[in-house]
């Protein structure tokens, strides 16, 4: 039986793990950047000092980038106090998720670290193995430029071509490049044809220099876009006329797709419905995967109400979860009803606007005699304000005490002041989200957040992910090596 300690320490590490899904260092909604930097510091820095095992198996859960960078620099920057067999179980853990990382992640890391004058040789291992590992070192070297050369600098590594050292630290030395991206490269400092051969972060670059017109440019340089750079550049390119840009949302990711869908105006969303709501089903039902159709019979509440509108940095992302979790949950679910506390019932016009009545929709719900029910929000019911806790109580504590219908909270939205995300009564386990291809792994972990579990279930469910996650098995996968993450 678990000691008291014991648990303190499982709900710690929950407490973490919710931070580490859904906080990025950026203004919310209630919360400005620096109340969510230092709170998140104050969090990395409490689970190194206290549970270095754990906290470097974080790593194999579905935490974002960002947190997954900090992880990373703080087991390197305090490498002296590890011993070996944590050094060999971090390094493993820290060469896996560096290689599911965008490049630009990693390369920022290595320039931290290299900033922080961290270069002790389990760091100069990881710059090396990582950097040899990359399928196109040359590729690297023209679109992460500065990053590459920081890297070889800070690790006292070798460029594995002859090529590379001149190009890196002095490209005008050479007349000419046999490595075609090189020699490409070369060109477009004088010749605009060649820009086009380019990645476009690059090409950019040199249109500007050669006075290249946005339109012109944009319609030239559109097969060489990335899937997410067609999204982010589809809007703009057609408002200067450069139709060429097309993004095709059928392979999009789920929780990218619907933000991209709620940054629409209205009427452009209803002209295209049948297009933009097929995308968003082919991506939940990619996301399901072998799960599709198996969850019984479902009942989510979804929050659209003001707040879910995030921040000028952040915005619409706690909607876009909402909106991503509605089409997942339609694909799991054999029999599925969305409640959104705005009472719309047209998901593809959905905006964020209006008060949070959690605990009326959370009544209606249960209403429909559900075997799951999801509610996906940031927790701040205030129609009448703390109705959901008091529902959820008294359903817990003498309507269904057996717990025969599974509730789940899952929270977008990280809040700085209580470090965690908030909650909406204590019989009923909160989970962080931040994209909802993890809901079904995230539901898995909630079970114990709800105090019935305690670290030793908590640590074998851990040892379990690390061993799916260094075989190479996870949930989510990161961008290709030519993508880019934003």
């Amino acid at each position: 039986m678990d000691s008291y300690g014991d648990l303190i320490a499982a709900d710690d590490v929950l407490l973490f793990v919710n931070a580490a899904i859904t906080a990025t260092g950026q203004r919310e909604f209630r919360s400005d950047a620096a109340e969510q930097r230092l709170s998140l510091d104050f969090l990395h820095a409490y689970l190194l000092g206290n549970y270095r095992d754990l906290y470097a198996a974080t790593l194999a859960l579905d935490i974002n980038d960002h947190n997954a960078v900090l992880i990373v620099r703080n087991l390197l920057e305090n490498a002296g106090e590890a011993t070996a067999a944590q050094r060999r179980t971090e390094g493993r853990l820290i060469a896996r998720r560096l290689s599911l990382l965008p490049p630009q992640r990693v390369y920022g890391l290595f320039r931290a670290l290299r900033r922080a004058r961290v270069n002790n040789r389990r760091t100069r291992a990881i710059v090396r193995d990582w950097t040899a590992a990359r399928p196109d070192p040359a590729f690297d070297a023209v679109k992460y430029r500065s990053g590459v050369r920081i890297a070889l600098r800070h690790a006292h590594l070798r460029p594995t071509t002859d090529e590379l050292g001149p190009f890196l630290f002095a490209p005008r030395s050479v007349a000419r490049y046999r490595t075609p991206i090189l020699e490409t490269w070369r060109r477009a400092h004088y010749q605009q044809s060649a820009l086009y051969e380019l990645p476009y972060t690059v090409a950019e670059g040199f249109a500007a220099r050669h006075g290249v017109p946005r339109v012109d440019f944009l319609t030239r340089i559109a097969p060489r876009l990335t899937r997410l750079e067609q999204l982010r550049l589809q809007g703009s390119a057609h408002a200067a006329g450069a139709d060429a840009v097309r993004a095709d949302l059928a392979r999009m990711p789920l929780t990218r797709l619907a933000t991209y869908v709620l940054a629409l105006p209205l009427d452009e969303r209803a002209r295209r419905r049948d297009e933009l709501t097929g995308a968003l089903r082919a991506a939940a039902g990619r996301a399901a995967g072998e799960q599709r159709g198996r969850w019984g019979r479902v009942a989510a509440v979804l929050d659209d109400s003001f707040s879910s509108y995030g921040s000028g940095t952040k915005r619409r992302r706690p909607l876009a979860a909402a909106l991503a979790c509605h089409y997942l949950l339609e694909a799991l679910a054999g029999e599925y009803t969305a409640l959104w506390t705005s009472g719309r019932t047209d998901p593809l016009m959905a905006r964020p606007g209006g008060p949070t009545p959690l605990g009326r929709r959370i009544l209606d719900a249960l209403d429909t005699a559900p075997q799951r029910l999801l509610i996906v929000s940031d927790g701040w019911d205030n129609a009448p304000p703390g109705l959901a806790g008091e529902v959820l109580r008294i359903w817990r504590t003498r309507l269904d005490p057996e717990r025969r219908v599974s509730i789940v909270h899952l929270n977008p939205v990280y809040d700085a002041d209580d470090f965690d995300v908030r909650r909406l009564a204590p019989g009923v386990p909160t989970a962080g989200l931040r994209d909802a291809e993890d809901l079904p792994a995230l539901v898995e972990l909630a079970q114990f957040a709800e105090g019935r579990t305690g670290l030793a279930e908590l640590t074998a469910h851990l040892d379990a992910r690390i061993d799916r996650f260094l075989a190479g098995t996870r949930s989510t996968t990161g961008p290709t090596d030519r993508e880019e993450s934003t």
